[in-house]
């Protein structure tokens, strides 16, 4: 065991924050440590750190070392540790290193100052990679640090601490203010880091890479699970379900055995059996009643207020841009019921492109058309600074007045404005709870196409997890865009790569996406079609070829012909025909509002569907071996 408090407590001004926690860390281990704003995550990354100690007679003596490392001692009261270790915590930037340079401050770790020495070249060889890894150019590290943003400046930090490699590494929300490529980055590196590690994140998707175990900090105490966030959510859920069923099978046989007792403690004969009832349940015990998770979880459909047309979207040599200048241009078809995930870096025109779906700002040149019979719901930050002194029931109510209150505060409560918190006013609610309210007020309007632009930001946890329930509930389409990884992977069916002046397009999900990008050794994708996106196929090969937007499974004019014969080989063409005339079934009977058909035509279509996508994948993993032999798809 590398490290371990038993049994201890924490208090801070009087308030206890951490009681009777147990805490262990073992070499090598990657720990996450979850639970509410406010629960006492970094407290507890404080006390690992030596900044705090435990209360009681727990002490431990700490000399502290150099940028924010300590060495802990063996066996101090209540903390357990194998050897002296050091412990490393990023802290807040030095301001006395502001006139340094870079290579000064990252050279200040550095085991050796021979400057020929081999150790020296292998320090200079790792912050070479960790500088060019968190995004910054070699030729950089002469400017100084007070040159630099105050991101950046953090991310420097990061570095220095990474140079240490201390025992114990403590990490408090380190992927802020980095982009996608290097949080996925730094998850590579953090997985191979030789040493133990304790992150604090609410990036879901970094913590299924990064943790092999998960410390849920909840009233005060911990809760160990094994495995990444996901794994630990299955869990928690699991053991959720289990234990309100035992008990609710405790509080009826309690509730049976009291109704015995008050039925016959009066009767001379029953009376003996009446007081051993009530030993027996004195002596019971008895099962605390579970804290229900914050999540909600939608569990039918939200279905559309009426479904729109086959074709959603359609942008035919669309050039996106302000000012005239152009950002980009794509031609694209979106059909109805995609839910397509628009990602890429900051500044490359994906809100863009989002405005321009939605007649905001118009096309710098193309065309830019909705299909017919659409109800749009839009979202951005900018929906979300509503002021008011409304309450949200007030509010909510004014918006949706045919809402009895009954089903009013059914529907606030699903989106966690239930109870005291629909009476809060509209001016007091953060940002985050904001943004979650506007999105309620969308989805119960229930539009047939929702463009979202950052719908999750600065929310917590459990606001993101109902609404990653709620939209993927939803049964319309949606076009958005998101740097949250782990929404991306529980919403998106199809992923729009907006990459320099390219737009790709990939039909599938995005882990599926991501372990192929991996697979491939150029970054080249090849990709399959789903039988539902076997129109949009249709609808690029009429664009003409130096017009067609660039696509991962297109990319070569050789690729899009071997695929237009795969669709007419078997039994993918028969796979296929099935599919596209059940849909067009399935169509029609939306059309005529047969909702008799509707149900039975939705689940066969899904099933001709599945089968298609599963001929095409056969097909296609054999073309890959017999045109990439050498490739690791």
């Amino acid at each position: 065991m590398l490290y371990q408090i038993k049994d201890g407590t924490v208090s801070v001004g009087g308030q206890t924050i951490l009681s009777h926690v147990d805490f262990y860390i073992k070499e090598k281990e990657k720990i996450a440590v979850v639970g509410k704003n406010g629960a006492g995550k970094t407290t507890l990354l404080r006390l690992l750190a030596g900044e705090l100690q435990l209360d009681r007679d727990d002490r431990r003596g700490m000399s502290s070392g150099a940028h924010g490392k300590e060495t802990a001692c063996k066996n101090s009261l209540g903390i357990v540790t194998s050897r002296n270790i050091t412990i490393g915590m990023l802290r807040q930037v030095d301001s006395s290193n502001q006139d340094k340079t870079i290579e000064e401050i990252l050279l200040e770790s550095c085991p050796d100052r021979d400057t020929y020495s081999k150790e020296r070249f292998d320090y200079e060889m790792e912050y070479d990679r960790l500088f060019t890894g968190f995004g910054f150019e070699k030729e950089e590290k002469s400017r100084t640090l007070g040159s630099f943003s105050g991101g950046e400046q953090t991310k420097i930090s990061l570095i220095k601490l990474l140079l240490e490699k201390p025992d114990l590494l403590l990490l408090d929300e380190p992927t802020n203010h980095l982009d996608m490529k290097t949080v996925e980055w730094l998850e590579d590196y953090l997985i191979n880091y030789p040493k133990a590690v304790v992150i604090v994140s609410h990036d879901r998707a970094f913590l299924d890479a990064v943790a092999t175990g998960v410390y849920e900090l909840e009233n005060g105490s911990l809760h160990r699970y094994a495995g990444n966030y996901t794994q630990y959510r299955q869990q928690k859920l699991k053991n959720l379900q289990i234990q309100r069923k035992a008990y609710e099978r405790q509080q009826a046989e309690i509730a049976h055995n009291n109704e015995l007792i008050d039925k016959f403690k009066h009767k001379p004969k029953k009376a003996a059996f009446a007081r051993s009832r009530k030993t027996m349940l004195a002596r019971m015990k008895l099962i605390e009643k579970p804290v229900e998770d914050e999540a909600h979880i939608f569990t039918g459909n939200i279905e559309p207020q009426f479904p729109g047309g086959k074709w959603v979207y359609e942008a035919k040599k669309l050039k996106i841009g302000y000012d005239g200048r152009a950002l980009l241009e794509l031609s694209l078809r979106i059909r109805r019921g995609q839910k397509i995930a628009v990602i890429g870096d900051n500044g490359i025109g994906k809100s863009t492109f989002l405005k321009t779906v939605a007649g905001l700002i118009p096309p710098i040149k193309g065309t830019s058309q909705l299909g017919s019979n659409l109800l749009v719901g839009y979202f951005d930050q900018q929906s979300a600074l509503i002021d008011s002194e409304k309450t949200v029931r007030d509010h909510f109510h004014e918006l949706f007045p045919a809402l009895v209150e009954k089903e009013l505060r059914k529907t606030l409560g699903m989106y966690l404005f239930g109870g005291a918190n629909a009476s809060k006013r509209i001016s007091s609610l953060s940002g985050g709870e904001k943004s979650r309210l506007v999105l309620a007020e969308l989805l119960t309007g229930r539009p047939n196409l929702m463009i979202l632009d950052e719908p999750t930001n600065h929310m917590d946890i459990p606001a993101k997890e109902t609404l990653e329930s709620a939209f993927k509930a939803y049964t319309g389409t949606m076009l958005f865009v998101s740097h949250d990884r782990y929404f991306i992977k529980q919403v998106a069916d199809a992923i729009l790569v907006f990459e320099n002046d390219k737009v790709m397009y990939y039909p599938f999900g995005y882990d599926h996406y991501i372990s192929r990008l991996k697979a491939s050794k150029d970054g080249n994708l090849p990709a399959l079609m789903q039988a539902k996106d076997a129109a949009m196929v249709e609808a690029l090969a009429a664009v003409p070829k130096r017009e067609r937007h660039e696509t991962r499974q297109l990319s070569t004019e050789e690729a899009y012909l071997e695929w237009k014969l795969a669709l007419a080989a078997e039994p993918v063409a028969k796979a296929a025909e099935e599919a596209e005339k059940v849909y067009e079934e399935l169509c029609e009977a939306e059309s005529e509002l047969n909702e008799e058909n509707v149900d039975k035509l939705r689940l066969q279509y899904e099933k001709v569907a599945d089968s298609w996508t599963n001929e095409c994948t056969k097909w296609y993993d054999i073309y890959l071996d017999e045109m990439y032999p050498e490739s690791d798809f």
